[in-house]
C-alpha cells in the first residue's frame, strides 16, 4: 500500500518519540488495525536503532525532580484575578459583511495551513531524525577504524585473524670439492677446495714458485662458456679465498676445468688468457653432502 507524506512522517516521528499523546495514540491504532503500516514504523525503527546504541542512559539530576514538583505544586494553587482598571467603552464597529475573499481566507486558514504547518513540523522532525542517523554512522564507521575498543559490544567488528603459511627453500646440500692443480701428473701446484653451499672456494698454494714481476691467475673453462673466466690473481700467500663462483650454477661448476696461468703482475690486461695454462685439474667431491633436516 502507498501512504502519503503525513502517513511517513508519522511512522518516522513515533519510531524517533516525538508525537504528542493524541498523535502516538492515533499512530498505535493504525498500526492495530494495518499491518502493512505497523511494517512502515518498525522499518524506521530499524533505521533509528543505532541512536539508541550510541547513547547511554542518563540519570537525571536530583534538582531536575525537585524543580518539577515545585512546578507542579505552583500550578495546582489557585491565584486571584488580577484587577484591572476600567476602560473606556469603545465605539461600535460598523458591521461587515462576509465576502467571498474572506471566506476563501478562513477556509485557507483553517485547512491549508493548518494542514501544511503540521506536515513541515513532521518532515523537520524526520530530517532531523536523518541527519542524526548519518552523524550516528559517520561516528561509528570512524571508531570501527580507529578506536574499535571504544564501541558496544554489540556493534564492535569483529577482529580477523590471517594465518600466513611462510615457506622456506630447503638449504642446498653442503658438501666439499677438491681439485688438484698439477702439471702432466708431477706433484700438485696449488689445491683448490669449493664448498658446495656457499660457493666459496679457497685455493693452498703447495709447490708454486711465481717469477719476479709475474703472477698466477686462476680460470675456470668450460664448454657452456664462450671463453675462459677469470676467477682472480692468486695472492702470494699459503691461501687465497674467493668467493666469485656465486654467479655459476652447480652443474658449470662440477663440469668445469679450473687452470692456472701465469700473467703479468696484477693479473691478465685483456681479461682473457694471455698463455697456455701450466696447471690444470678437474673437482672431485671429498666430503659427501648431508642433507638438511626436515622443516617441522
Amino acid at each position: 500500500m502507498a501512504y502519503s507524506e503525513d502517513h511517513i512522517a508519522l511512522a518516522a516521528e513515533y519510531a524517533l518519540g516525538t508525537l504528542d499523546a493524541e498523535e502516538r495514540a492515533q499512530v498505535e491504532t493504525m498500526m492495530a488495525m494495518d499491518k502493512e503500516f505497523t511494517a512502515l514504523v518498525q522499518a524506521w525503527e530499524f533505521r533509528l536503532g543505532p541512536l539508541n546504541q550510541m547513547v547511554g542512559l542518563v540519570e537525571p539530576r536530583p534538582i531536575v525532580w525537585e524543580n518539577i514538583r515545585a512546578a507542579i505544586g505552583q500550578s495546582s494553587t489557585p491565584q486571584a484575578p488580577l484587577a484591572l482598571p476600567p476602560e473606556a467603552p469603545s465605539p461600535p464597529s460598523p458591521p461587515v459583511e462576509p465576502t467571498v475573499a474572506t471566506e476563501r481566507a478562513e477556509v485557507v486558514d483553517d485547512g491549508r495551513v493548518v494542514q501544511l504547518t503540521s506536515r513541515l513540523r513532521r518532515w523537520r522532525g524526520v530530517a532531523s531524525a536523518v541527519s542524526a542517523i548519518a552523524a550516528a554512522l559517520l561516528v561509528v564507521l570512524g571508531l570501527q577504524v580507529y578506536r574499535p575498543d571504544a564501541l558496544p559490544d554489540a556493534i564492535r567488528p569483529t577482529p580477523r585473524t590471517q594465518v600466513v603459511e611462510v615457506k622456506t627453500p630447503p638449504a642446498p646440500p653442503s658438501g666439499q670439492y677438491v681439485a688438484v692443480l698439477q702439471q702432466d701428473g708431477n706433484s700438485p701446484a696449488f689445491i683448490l677446495t669449493v664448498d658446495a653451499a656457499t660457493k666459496n672456494f679457497t685455493v693452498r698454494r703447495v709447490g708454486a714458485t711465481e717469477e719476479p714481476g709475474k703472477s698466477f691467475e686462476l680460470w675456470l673453462i668450460s664448454d657452456k662458456l664462450p671463453q675462459p673466466r677469470s676467477l682472480g690473481v692468486i695472492g702470494a700467500g699459503d691461501f687465497t679465498e674467493r668467493p666469485v663462483l656465486s654467479s655459476y650454477d652447480p652443474a658449470t661448476i662440477n663440469d668445469a676445468t679450473f687452470a692456472v696461468t701465469v700473467e703479468p703482475a696484477g693479473g691478465s690486461p685483456t681479461g682473457s688468457p694471455t698463455s697456455a695454462p701450466i696447471f690444470s685439474g678437474k673437482l672431485i667431491e671429498s666430503v659427501p653432502p648431508t642433507a638438511p633436516a626436515p622443516n617441522r
